[in-house]
């Protein structure tokens, strides 16, 4: 998993409990795995269609630096699938986790449509050498 940016968690992001706000924390990451997503898509036009299996495994706190892991998990055709990790920049502690979150490609109508990796998948077919018998 590569890390691409950080944040500073600001009085402005604290719940009542002086913690990191986890709604505030599922907007940076929609817009964080959104960004990535459409950069492997090559695309200018998304949506989030799913974020599956949220792991809150620590507060966030005043001040800390955090930073967003992204990893491309799958590839369709209309759509990619992120994992994300948000961890601490200096203990390296993670605050986070998403297993899933799926983006679909959309068209100039607002429909799902192929993007880059599935035309390119397309134009490339992985072939298996087929074997005769006997050798």
């Amino acid at each position: 998993m590569k890390y691409y940016s950080r944040r500073v968690i600001k009085p402005e992001d604290l719940n009542p409990g002086q913690s990191l706000f986890g709604g505030r924390l599922l907007s940076w990451l929609d817009e964080e795995a959104g960004i990535f997503a459409a950069c492997q898509m090559g695309s200018h036009q998304l949506v989030t269609r799913q974020i599956r299996d949220i792991t809150f495994h620590r507060p966030g706190r005043q001040g800390e630096v955090i930073e967003f892991g992204l990893a491309l998990t799958h590839t369709g055709r209309t759509a990619v699938t992120v994992r994300c990790e948000v961890r601490n920049k200096q203990s390296l502690a993670v605050l986070a986790t998403v297993e899933a979150m799926v983006f679909v490609n959309l068209d100039a109508n607002g429909r799902p449509s192929p993007h880059k990796l599935a035309k390119t998948r397309r134009s490339n077919p992985v072939t298996t050498p087929v074997r005769k018998p006997g050798l």
